[in-house]
């Protein structure tokens, strides 16, 4: 630790911070306008300059580091003076919109212009004429700008689009697209979130209301299982009397959370509904008379608990397979691990030097995966492996080796890349055997990984202290999952690897711990929010409608493995699976009453749902929920011969949604793009003697649909990407990812 004073008081440091972050941790005030938390220093407000003893005139808090004995100024005239001039200089020829610029009342340079005391413009420049850009979702006006760049830094730094640059040109200075016409990005939205001012806003929030006049719900995103904390921005659409209230926006705490677009942007999903007694005892009959429940993972796990003790109670068999596949690939895992679970995390994967992605799309899958390993590549120079068949565009920036298999060939892979990275691992006699008698020849061959690609792997990992491997969710439904899974514990178990699970859906994880979950033959069964002879739910066309999740209050359980609250932002009228389960004699009073008794065998707590955090603290102390404990299992797996690796050969597509879609929610949401179309390359459209805009019929094994071929030239080989979210139910997680199709040629766009 480094020990210096700030206005003489002492304060200490740890290496690597700068007198910045010592001042905020230990409670000093330095005004900033610049600065993020979760990036490297802009540097260009200056606003946080400083004095010391050591120095001559003003340094730089954000980026200096101290020294033992140093002693710092934060506040002297001279420095209040400095700071004042420089507000000075950003309020020249400010524009006057205060009054209706989004930004009023959440303002920094409003907050800062009266802490300095600018009451009138001391300078004066001839103002220039700046063009207003109509960037899709985002509108940037260049007159707002006070170029603080903290735009600029989390496109590059965190999300890893790299899509925005300065313009340099001194008072003509700018935003603009890097090496694009327009903005060409993921449009996640984060630059509107930090922007300190109203220079780039929601194009579909702007002037539609005012911050002071929204209500702020806190709440988790529903979209993926990275547990994002979002908040819900509410306000009444009218004065009249009985008007409900709507979503206006989603927020996040910028500092020290990163939202993706389907957060930010895919809020208005939901319906409404009144109550009708005949329907909700026709819903508790059909119960009654199947006997079955299916229902997907779109729930909370207080729902999940409503479930499971309605089986417990009536002897119904539960039916989800995303959850029961997840559940089994884990406990394979704990075979060998002799855990519940396993013990990475998003924050971790941030934290790590040494990265490796296997199985799984995750920049589309999980953005939250993507902007932590951006985040590791960019700060501590992370060296990323990504494993997959397919390459993944928004991910080139920072994999520094990919790693092409053959579609199906992973428990072959899973296999030499823990025996790479198990070389020097203190494992036992018959484990080391194990290894030392794969066929490497023949893995190799089949799976087109060469032995050089593994020893690249050894090569680089061997130089890396923090490592991650990233499992994505490809190896969970595969026909050989339980032992790729306990291949991937020997590597947690017996090395310095992390290893974090992309879990598909918004709670596959808490549904798979509490729900005893019977195998889905497809027999007749009640829908929840998925295909049934009955449905209920919160999405189109269903017989009893449900809440969504942005109506519910309850709890998730991350990929992280946490728990995390979420709150009600805006009313349902109609019933709730609470009122089905009490009309089939399953009762409390409110749906998260079952918070407390969520299973301890499992790890959760015994805690109210009132006793839950839902925030960030001022450092970014994480106060939301809490991290469930890693039970102990026993650890009686033991490791399989590798099975003969199949082979895909023909027309094969990938399960893949398109960015920012994820499932029924967002399919709904009127702001995000929806891509229908099945994309290919060249190479596939030979293969399957289709065109470019043609109508063709794609046949699964489990049924058949029609879209549209679009040619891409971004992707190569003779896989295409097709996406499941506009489905009814969005099945792409109930089977393995690839799937050899027959496509048919039906006709052509206009």
């Amino acid at each position: 630790m480094i020990n210096f004073t700030i206005n003489g008081q002492p304060v200490t440091a740890a290496k690597g911070e700068t007198i910045l972050q010592a001042a905020r941790k230990a409670g000093f005030y330095i005004p900033t306008m610049c600065y993020l938390e979760k990036t490297t220093p802009c540097a260009s407000c200056r606003l946080c300059v400083v004095e010391t003893d050591k120095t001559e005139g003003f340094i730089l808090s954000c980026q200096t580091p101290p020294t033992e004995g140093l002693a710092v100024t934060i506040d002297s005239e001279a420095l209040q003076s400095e700071r004042t001039n420089i507000m000075r200089l950003y309020d020249v020829n400010h524009p006057l919109e205060c009054g209706v610029c989004d930004k009023s009342g959440a303002c920094d340079l409003q907050n800062k212009t009266l802490e300095f005391g600018v009451d009138r413009q001391h300078f004066s420049a001839k103002e220039q004429h700046r063009k207003i850009e109509h960037w899709g979702l985002i509108n940037y006006d260049p007159s707002l700008c006070i170029l603080c760049e903290k735009c600029v830094h989390v496109c590059n730094e965190i999300i890893g689009d790299d899509a925005i640059t300065l313009q340099f040109g001194g008072y003509k200075s700018s935003v603009i697209p890097k090496n694009s016409d327009t903005l060409d990005c993921t449009f996640c939205g984060e630059c509107i979130a930090v922007c300190p001012v109203g220079a780039l806003v929601s194009s579909d929030f702007q002037y539609t209301a005012n911050a002071w006049e929204l209500t702020q719900i806190p709440a988790t995103c529903v979209h993926c299982s990275a547990g994002c904390s979002l908040t819900y921005e509410v306000r009444h659409t009218s004065n009249s009397i009985g008007a409900k209230p709507k979503i206006y926006r989603v927020t996040n705490d910028f500092e020290h959370t990163t939202l993706c677009g389907a957060g930010r942007f895919g809020f208005d999903f939901g319906i409404d509904a009144a109550k009708e007694e005949a329907e909700l005892a026709r819903a508790a009959d059909s119960i009654n008379e199947y006997k079955a429940i299916r229902f997907s993972s779109m729930i909370t796990n207080e729902e999940a608990l409503i479930l499971q003790k309605l089986k417990e109670t009536l002897g119904l068999k539960l039916y989800n397979e995303e959850a029961r596949a997840y559940r089994r690939f884990m406990d394979a895992y704990g075979s060998i691990s002799g855990k519940k679970s396993y013990g990475g995390s998003a924050e971790a994967v941030a934290a790590s030097d040494g990265i490796i992605v296997f199985g799984g799309r995750v920049s589309t899958d999980n953005p939250a995966l993507r902007y932590s390993i951006t985040t590791a590549a960019r700060h501590n120079g992370a060296k990323v492996v990504y494993m997959h068949p397919l390459e993944d565009a928004l991910l080139q920036n920072v994999v520094t080796q990919y790693v092409k298999y053959e579609v199906g060939t992973e428990e072959g892979v899973a296999a030499m890349l823990a025996r790479t990275v198990l070389k020097e691992a203190d494992i036992s006699e018959e484990t080391r055997r194990y290894f030392d008698d794969l066929d490497e020849g023949y893995l190799c061959a089949e799976s087109n990984v060469g032995s050089e690609e593994f020893e690249r792997i050894a090569k680089t990992f061997g130089r890396t202290k923090r490592k991650t491997l990233v499992i994505g969710s490809d190896l969970l439904n595969h026909l050989r999952s339980e032992n790729i899974a306990r291949l991937c514990a020997m590597i947690e178990t017996y090395t310095e690897f992390s290893v974090v699970v992309a879990a598909p859906s918004v709670n596959t994880v808490g549904v798979s711990l509490i729900c005893d979950l019977d195998v889905d033959t497809g027999a007749p069964a009640v829908g929840y929010n998925a295909t049934g002879v009955y449905t209920m739910g919160s999405l189109a066309n269903v017989q009893l409608p449900l809440p969504a999740l942005n109506s519910q209050e309850g709890t998730f359980v991350s990929m992280n493995n946490q728990v995390l609250p979420t709150n009600v932002a805006v009313p349902f009228s109609g019933y709730t699976l609470n009122d089905v389960a009490a009309k089939l004699g399953v009762s409390t009073a409110y749906t998260i009453d079952y918070t407390v008794l969520l299973p301890k065998a499992c790890g959760f707590e015994e805690r109210e749902f009132d006793d839950l955090g839902n925030f960030f603290g001022p450092l970014g102390e994480d106060k939301r929920g809490y991290i469930l404990e890693n039970v102990d299992v026993e650890a009686l797996g033991e490791l399989e011969e590798v099975d003969d690796l199949p082979e895909f050969n023909g027309t094969v597509v990938y399960r893949c949604n398109p960015v920012n879609q994820f499932n029924a929610y967002t399919a709904q949401s009127r702001q995000l793009e929806k891509d229908t179309a099945l994309r290919g390359s060249a190479q596939f459209a030979a293969a399957a003697k289709i065109a470019n805009g043609d109508k063709i019929r794609i046949e699964f094994g489990s049924g058949s649909e029609e879209r549209v071929f679009v040619l891409d030239g971004s992707l190569k080989g003779t896989v295409a990407l097709v996406p499941s979210y506009d489905g009814a139910y969005g099945p792409a997680n109930d089977n393995y990812r690839f799937e050899k199709v027959k496509i048919s040629r039906v006709g052509s766009e206009g």
